[in-house]
């Protein structure tokens, strides 16, 4: 197949009724020698945390807070249900989330303890069911059907690995992507990835990367810290008018934080609750946003329970404002 033609939605209006499976074959031509930086990518957050572990009797990572941890440690049968209601930040499968359009993934990657496997997990204050060489072949699997579509990757957190755990995640990497992992040395643009058959950009926050060619450096995430739309989106247009935007690839996280206070004040609630019902301030808001390499503009855009809210078509469609410049 040739890519040099002009893609099918040159003549579509809005890019938010591309195809969300394969929206970045299908756009505009005008947009396929742009960094892929500069353009408006959806993400989630969180990604593999649809399949965490309700079994699971570890104690919560360290990332959790201190009383939730000692609560967690003497009166675990109290205290999971409340983990797991605030740990899930996904509902949908890794396959069902890029199927939506999400072409960027948050993947936090951990060794589960008391486990002599070679397996690695992921987690979010606990563990999840499924191992990490599992998802990253469903990924492939799904690249394989959608030959034209990219997906970035980033390894981000790391819990309880040690230099051999880096290596067989390393490894594990390049075996299940093979020729499809696109290195460091490349201009990352749509035709360029496209005539050379790459379509996955793992960036890897570890020393480790240094010595390999396939791992790009650490994608910075905004992340605001906040648990109210109002208070995030202040945040956000705080930074960047002061730093403007991070050189090549960045995120802007609108995911929103649960603390214990506000845990303990909505007993009843979840963090899908808490997400979903501030979605409609948080995409307007987004909507106003522009990508491009300008100080003020935006690239990758990361939420929670992706797959349930209209952030993905709303992150493609800001590429629109891409056209009126070139």
């Amino acid at each position: 197949m040739s890519f040099m033609g002009r893609s099918t939605s040159d003549s579509i209006g809005s890019l938010s009724d591309l195809p969300a499976d394969s929206w970045m074959s299908h756009l505009p031509s005008a947009l396929w020698d742009m960094p892929l930086c500069n353009l408006a990518i959806p993400g989630s957050h969180n990604t593999i945390t649809y399949c965490l572990d309700k079994n699971d009797r570890s104690p919560v990572d360290l990332a959790q807070p201190d009383v939730l941890q000692t609560l967690d440690k003497y009166m675990k049968p109290l205290i999971r249900p409340f983990v797991y209601k605030w740990a899930m930040a996904q509902e949908t499968s890794v396959k069902e989330q890029l199927d939506c359009g999400v072409r960027y993934c948050d993947l936090r990657i951990a060794r589960r303890p008391n486990d002599n496997s070679a397996h690695l997990y992921f987690y979010h204050g606990v563990y999840t069911t499924v191992t990490v060489e599992a998802v990253l072949t469903e990924i492939r699997e799904w690249l394989d059907m959608h030959p034209r579509e990219v997906v970035i990757l980033s390894f981000s957190h790391f819990l309880e690995l040690n230099l051999d755990c880096h290596n067989l995640l390393i490894q594990t990497i390049k075996d299940v992507f093979v020729s499809k992992l696109c290195p460091k040395t490349e201009p990352i643009t749509l035709r360029n990835l496209w005539q050379l058959g790459y379509q996955v950009i793992v960036s890897y926050e570890h020393n480790i990367k240094n010595i390999h060619n396939e791992l790009w450096s650490h994608i910075p995430y905004w992340w605001a810290n906040k648990c109210k739309a109002e208070a995030l989106i202040e945040e956000f247009e705080k930074r960047r008018k002061q730093q403007g935007r991070p050189g090549g690839f960045y995120v802007t996280g609108i995911n929103l934080t649960e603390d214990l206070k506000y845990i303990c004040s909505h007993p009843t609630e979840s963090l899908k609750d808490l997400v979903m019902s501030t979605y409609p301030v948080l995409l307007e808001w987004v909507k106003g946003l522009c990508p491009g390499s300008n100080p003020g503009s935006i690239n990758i855009i990361a939420g929670d329970f992706v797959s349930e809210s209209h952030l993905v078509p709303t992150v493609i469609a800001l590429n629109e404002k891409l056209l009126n410049w070139i």
